[in-house]
């Protein structure tokens, strides 16, 4: 584990956390705060950001005025020791390279850290955790009559007018938004043709990436339809371009990013001049856990309907079964994976009861966990090839809010 720190920061943890009880000072009456970028820091590649000094662990955060609501840890039975023992381990370099952990429950921000490379106020790169911000965004379309959930069995092809069906392989009409959602495209192209792409942008330029891509695809049918990881994002991208007033990217700015109160991103522009849909973006923690409970809310933000509730309850229900080969955050209490719109699932086992959860996960380790049983949201961040955070939060921090 790479992410240590030295005697005498381990000790200042104490600044937040106490000696051994589970509630600790605010920050404004310790007199600490969370680590903020310095100006040189922010204009950094994330990678090169040096690690803190010392892990900042607060058990009461801080109403930052950022839209999100707060409260202290005060479990029963001295359960908050479990989580402040587990950021202590973290900082100890004990487990993964996080950088960030929050949790909230029944609505509130609860605990907020910070480690290594995390900063309150540094936008962490997203990874493709990004595919769950497309997918919202798609919702929000359909909220406000752009599209409507019916649309998400029609032809992918049926969005656009500019596209010539001629030259497509076979199958292409099979394509549903809801086969992009899921990644059950069936769209197979060869590695070189994608290196040809990337060397050759002008071929993917607007609506030609959707032309090209279904031009240069394997012949689809329904047995090729499994689920693979690959090129369902740019496609719902390219749909709601299609099918929104303006752009793409005035639309997720004004209808998602500004609604939420997230101004403080980076959200870069794919090749095809539309936004990024898979990868790409930076979010601070703060408003990952915004993502979050607008989807705990069932798309409801500050009494305002953002996302139909049918449609996050798609979104975050097993559509695919993925199996358990290879569940990424995972362990041994972490099984039936599964997908939903560009979110996954799986069980989390504590004791002798399973609870169902649904996450936004980006490679690196950048989680968004939704255990709705016990109203109970996890973010973390990471740099972190092989990430435990599901485990984690199956074994060290579900127990300390179960009845």
């Amino acid at each position: 584990m790479t992410n240590k720190y030295t005697l005498n920061s381990l000790l200042s943890l104490t600044l937040l956390v106490g000696l051994g009880g589970s509630v600790a000072a605010t920050a404004e009456e310790s007199g600490a705060f969370p680590p903020e970028a310095t100006a040189a820091e922010a204009e950094m590649s994330f990678r090169d950001i040096p690690p803190l000094a010392a892990a900042f662990i607060d058990t009461s955060p801080a109403d930052r005025k950022d839209g999100l609501t707060v409260g202290a840890l005060k479990l029963a039975g001295g359960k908050g020791e479990i989580i402040v023992k587990l950021a202590e381990e973290i900082a100890a370099g004990q487990h993964d390279a996080i950088d960030s952990l929050l949790i909230a429950h029944k609505g509130e921000l609860l605990f907020e850290s910070y480690f290594a490379r995390g900063r309150v106020d540094l936008p962490h790169p997203q990874a493709s955790g990004t595919k769950t911000y497309t997918a919202l965004a798609l919702g929000r379309a359909i909220q406000l009559g752009h599209l409507s959930m019916a649309d998400l069995d029609r032809p992918v092809v049926s969005f656009f007018d500019d596209l010539d069906p001629s030259k497509f392989a076979p199958g292409a009409e099979l394509i549903t938004l809801k086969h992009a959602l899921t990644m059950t495209t069936g769209i197979r192209i060869a590695e070189e043709q994608w290196e040809d792409f990337r060397q050759n942008p002008e071929q993917i330029q607007g609506t030609k990436e959707v032309q090209a891509i279904l031009e240069h695809s394997a012949p689809i049918t329904p047995e090729t339809q499994s689920f693979l990881y690959g090129t369902g994002p740019g496609l719902i991208m390219q749909v709601i371009e299609a099918r929104v007033p303006g752009s793409a990217k005035d639309f997720l700015e004004t209808e998602l990013l500004s609604k939420l109160g997230i101004t403080n991103y980076n959200w870069r522009t794919a090749p095809s001049g539309r936004p990024e849909a898979g990868w790409r973006t930076s979010m601070t923690s703060r408003d990952m856990m915004k993502w979050g409970m607008l989807i705990a809310a069932k798309g409801q933000w500050n009494g305002e309907q953002l996302l139909p509730q049918a449609f996050i309850e798609q979104a975050t229900s097993q559509v695919i079964d993925t199996g358990d080969e290879s569940v990424f955050g995972g362990g041994p209490d972490v099984s039936d994976q599964g997908y939903g719109y560009f979110m996954w699932n799986a069980d989390l086992k504590s004791g002798d009861k399973s609870y169902y959860s649904a996450s936004a996960q980006g490679g690196g380790g950048q989680f968004i966990i939704l255990v709705d049983e016990l109203d109970l949201l996890v973010v973390a961040t990471a740099s972190e090839r092989e990430p435990t955070t599901l485990q984690l939060t199956a074994e060290r921090i579900v127990p300390a809010f179960e009845d």
